[in-house]
């Protein structure tokens, strides 16, 4: 017997077997989730276990999605390409002082940070890239009408972006390579869900009233993110 339980906006199927009261949820190799349980679990009880699952389902969810890919490594050499909102610069590793910076649009790498280049250039994205979404950010917040912290450009693993009940919102620096129509989909994404945590109706019907194109951008996101450098020197 099977029945279907929501969760957001997941469809669960729900299939009835066994004698352990144990329920257990498993995500397919697609990405649909499944639940197994008893036939004497009530299904409130079962609705309950969904809703306590809820962060670790979308944490597998954007694994199984980045795993998908062979991951993109980059070469410290001169004329290797790298991502900066959209626009693709050359490296050019030059007998100079301080950090790296965009100068005539290439991204100089001092010749003396060969050593931690991965670790320079990283920093780099983070260092323009919070001073780039800071008044995005407020723009972002007054349109939502949420009250954000500071912005914060970090390494995040698999997710995008975060925000918590601290009003902290971060941003995975390997995001700062994409266009800026899709960095801004993320930020919103983020300072969204200050006002609603979890991706229910609630929470798409938001983000809808202030970028009507939202689904574009997200759907853009999936293909593009996959060709983006999240770290890795050959």
């Amino acid at each position: 017997m099977t029945s279907v339980l929501q969760l957001d906006d997941m469809r669960v199927p729900v299939e009835i077997g066994g004698s352990s009261r144990m329920a257990r949820l498993t995500i397919e190799v697609d990405g649909s989730l499944r639940l197994k349980a008893a036939a004497d679990v009530a299904t409130e009880e079962l609705q309950q276990f969904l809703a306590s699952k809820r962060e670790w389902v979308y944490r597998k969810l954007v694994e199984k999605e980045v795993l998908r890919y062979e991951p993109i490594t980059k070469e410290l050499v001169d004329g290797e390409g790298f991502l900066y909102l959209g626009r693709s610069h050359r490296l050019k590793i030059d007998e100079v002082d301080g950090a790296v910076r965009l100068e005539r649009g290439r991204l100089v790498l001092p010749r003396q940070l060969l050593g931690v280049g991965e670790a320079s250039l990283i920093a780099w994205y983070q260092r323009c890239g919070e001073a780039w979404l800071r008044p995005r950010s407020r723009t972002w917040a007054a349109r939502l009408r949420v009250d954000a912290g500071p912005i914060e450009v970090a390494d995040l693993g698999h997710k995008w972006g975060s925000a918590t009940a601290g009003r902290r919102v971060r941003i995975h620096w390997a995001t700062l390579q994409l266009s800026p129509s899709l960095v801004d989909y993320v930020l919103a994404h983020e300072l969204a869900h200050l006002r609603e945590p979890h991706h229910g109706p609630a929470f798409w019907q938001l983000l809808a009233r202030v970028m009507p194109d939202y689904d574009e951008r997200k759907q853009e996101l999936a293909k593009r993110g996959a060709c983006l450098w999240f770290g890795g020197i050959l």
